[in-house]
């Protein structure tokens, strides 16, 4: 069953069309691929799946749902959620806290609660450390909880973002280049903790990546964009042998 349906998304900046009559259709639980060259139009994709951009046309449907031209914060209450190229963390704040920031909109206390210290916080507080040290233990993070963002490895500080955006509960994860800046090392690394959300948590993952033995190693399906139309579509091995895909990334 389809989780993430996309029909003619398009997208013009000025007299440019970034992407031009965008499809794809994402099944639940599957590992998907958006790869093409620089300026394809990848980030663009999932600034409009995320609600970044409005798009000019096409429908995007999350499980069933219309969430066109909802706002970034109703999508991912949908079931959105993503990372960046460059990490995004809360880098001066320790790395539980940077997990339960994403718990937030789960566990909740009122404003006058917080700053008081009465009534749901305690109660609250002690729910999401609890939450939060699951999901650390499941990224295997747990030994750094108590130490700022700022100071974890790459490859960590990498984990612990795609950790935050699992807190949100998501039903979809978008990854934008998650390898980016990695040494050979790392990636691996990457590979087995994409591996891992996916068998623990039953998640349906799209990602965007540069890293071909990465893609080819863990995606099942593959779109290929370039010059924002879909260029190529189908198995990985099918699509990465493709002569049009070969030119567009090595060129003539």
């Amino acid at each position: 069953m389809a989780l993430l349906d996309v029909n003619n998304l398009s997208i013009s900046f000025g007299g440019l069309r970034a992407v031009d009559n965008f499809n794809i259709t994402i099944n639940k639980g599957e590992l998907y691929g958006l790869i093409g060259p620089n300026g394809a139009g990848k980030t663009t994709v999932f600034n409009l799946l995320t609600g970044v951009y409005k798009p000019n046309e096409g429908i995007i449907r999350l499980d069933g749902e219309d969430i066109t031209r909802k706002s970034t914060i109703e999508i991912n209450h949908a079931g959105i959620a993503r990372t960046f190229q460059n990490i995004r963390l809360f880098k001066n704040m320790s790395v539980i806290d940077n997990v339960k920031v994403g718990l937030s909109e789960r566990f909740k206390y009122s404003a006058l609660e917080g700053i008081l210290h009465v009534g749901r916080y305690f109660s609250v507080e002690k729910e999401m450390d609890a939450e939060a040290s699951k999901l650390l233990k499941v990224f295997d993070l747990d030994g750094e909880r108590d130490i700022l963002a700022a100071n974890l490895p790459y490859g960590k500080q990498r984990k612990l973002e795609i950790a935050r955006a699992m807190a949100t509960n998501p039903k979809l994860l978008l990854l934008d280049e998650p390898a980016a800046g990695m040494n050979p090392n790392e990636t691996k690394e990457l590979m087995d903790t994409i591996a891992l959300v996916r068998r623990e948590f039953d998640m349906t993952i799209l990602l965007i990546e540069h890293d071909m033995k990465l893609v080819s190693g863990i995606c099942e399906r593959l779109t290929v964009l370039n010059f924002g139309r879909v260029l190529c579509q189908g198995e990985t091995k099918e699509v990465l042998s493709n002569p049009e895909v070969i030119t567009a990334y090595l060129g003539e």
